[in-house]
């Protein structure tokens, strides 16, 4: 397996909608998601999208626990979602900070449903089906965007809190991404 390079925004690939998995438990398969586990692992990421390194599927994973990107956190189990279907079981939004990998050095506030349901399969078919809330739900959130081809400073509302890490955070990183 092998680490992949990471497309960065500008890239067109990033803007595509994403096809649907219809082969679960393919070699191939387990090896994207390998790849993509390998990649997510080495740059601290607490989740990577199949567009990210230039596959146009819906295939996202996810998951944090002592993370340094992500100290104060709270602890999202490492899954791997295909297809995914996501569901506000909510009106109310709630703003935090994110980066992203395709677009590093930098982060932005965005509002995110505080509260969702999600729904798809894993790398076998199995059936998924989880109401989140918090920086699980907004991780969910932010991975399953890049399916959609939208980054996250698409859904910036005020663009004075969108800028370079270093410079909003002199002294430490963002606790809440």
């Amino acid at each position: 397996m092998a680490i992949k390079p990471v497309l960065k925004m500008g890239d067109p690939r990033l803007l595509e909608v994403a096809e649907k998995v219809k082969n679960f438990g393919t070699p191939a398969l387990h090896a994207l998601i390998q790849d993509m586990r390998e990649t997510m692992d080495v740059l601290d990421g607490a989740g990577l999208a199949a567009p990210q390194i230039g596959v146009g599927l819906q295939v996202v994973i996810f998951g944090v626990k002592h993370n340094p990107r992500y100290p104060n956190a709270e602890e999202v189990p490492y899954t791997v979602l295909l297809n995914p279907v996501l569901t506000p079981l909510t009106h109310e939004m709630e703003s935090g900070w994110e980066g992203c990998l395709s677009v590093p050095g930098m982060r932005g506030m965005v509002p995110r449903f505080a509260k969702l349901r999600y729904q798809g399969a894993d790398q076998y078919g199995r059936s998924i089906d989880r109401t989140v809330d918090g920086f699980h739900a907004r991780v969910v959130q932010h991975e399953c965007d890049h399916l959609q081809g939208i980054l996250y400073p698409m859904r910036i509302t005020d663009f004075r809190t969108f800028g370079f890490t270093d410079v909003l955070f002199p002294d430490h990183a963002p606790i809440d991404e």
